[in-house]
């Protein structure tokens, strides 16, 4: 089944920003943002802003009110309120509970060490890093498995052999088979925490988000993420993964990557609307010059975005930072 284009989808369309405040936003985020913004923006959609903030174990303190004076500073704006995921758990717990109850999810205990050992030696067609289903079958319930077991118990979809045929509204036709690549994946964590796939699932049905542009190393979550919205009964947005910002190397860009943070530009003297233009130049606007993100909405479209990854190589660097 295919995911709708952008034109089969009711106007306006609605978008959405999604940082993880786990660290400092980089040139690489910037630019993920900025092309969602100007996609939703140039239909004349909405757009939300949601704060990804359910792995507590990462997410740093002040980090959420950085992500928000960052896009501001790039002078992207919203509609409505900003969600912050951490305080809408209940739907993402009772979607867990419904998955559960409905015999498309099941509990396990099965600990990341014993995980493991069991994908030491994956079948043929299978590959390593699978979960092998030890666990499906076995209770009925979270709350049986832990008394039964004494451990705390995750809850992992239930999934079927077959491969999954999508159609990416920016990177074109492709298939997955998320049986044979991951197996039973977790949909929440053994401390009750929601795992991502379901937490980002929930939360873009609960915004009525219909389009999703972001970056194509999540490209492999798609298909699990289609098979949770199937299940639960939701829309499948129209999704556009489009290729990362890379180093010379060839390598994404890494929060940890501090002389590349907005933050630090902004420190250096870097001014937001140069930022804006080196991105509006390697999104089809070759002749763009600084100016606010919102100059250049209405000459943008995803089309002419370039289909490989954008390197910020020395010359590059040097045009952001130093305007040369």
């Amino acid at each position: 089944m295919d995911t709708p284009s952008i034109d089969d989808l009711p106007r306006p369309s609605v978008g959405r920003l999604a940082p993880s405040p786990t660290g400092l936003l980089h040139v690489g985020h910037a630019r993920s943002f900025l092309l969602a913004w100007w996609h939703a923006r140039a239909s004349g959609g909405r757009i939300v802003l949601r704060l990804e903030d359910l792995d507590g174990d990462r997410v740093k303190p002040g980090m959420a009110e950085q992500c928000v004076r960052d896009l501001a500073w790039l002078g992207l704006d919203w509609d409505g309120p900003t969600i912050v995921q951490s305080q809408g758990t209940a739907e993402i717990d009772a979607a867990v509970t419904e998955l559960v109850a409905r015999g498309l999810a099941y509990p396990c205990v099965c600990s990341r060490k014993e995980i493991e050992a069991a994908q030491s030696a994956p079948h043929p067609g299978q590959e390593k890093g699978r979960y092998p289903g030890t666990c499906r079958g076995k209770w009925p319930t979270l709350a049986e498995a832990e008394r039964a077991t004494g451990k705390p118990a995750a809850a992992r979809l239930v999934v079927e052999p077959g491969r999954i045929e999508l159609v990416d509204a920016f990177a074109g036709p492709f298939a997955s088979d998320p049986w044979s690549e991951v197996g039973d994946f977790p949909i929440a964590r053994r401390a009750g925490a929601a795992a991502y796939q379901l937490a980002v699932v929930v939360d873009d049905g609960r915004a009525g988000v219909t389009v999703v542009v972001r970056g194509d190393d999540l490209l492999s979550s798609t298909a699990r993420q289609w098979l949770l919205q199937r299940a639960l009964g939701l829309p499948h947005p129209a999704w556009h993964h489009v290729p990362l910002v890379v180093d010379e190397g060839g390598r994404r860009l890494a929060k940890r990557s501090d002389d590349l943070s907005l933050s630090e530009l902004r420190t250096r003297g870097v001014p937001a609307e140069r930022v804006v233009a080196w991105v509006a130049r390697r999104s089809g606007l070759p002749d763009a010059e600084p100016a606010a993100a919102e100059r250049f909405v209405h000459a943008f479209t995803l089309k002419n975005v370039r289909r490989t990854p954008l390197v910020l190589d020395r010359g590059a660097l040097a045009e952001l930072v130093d305007g040369r």
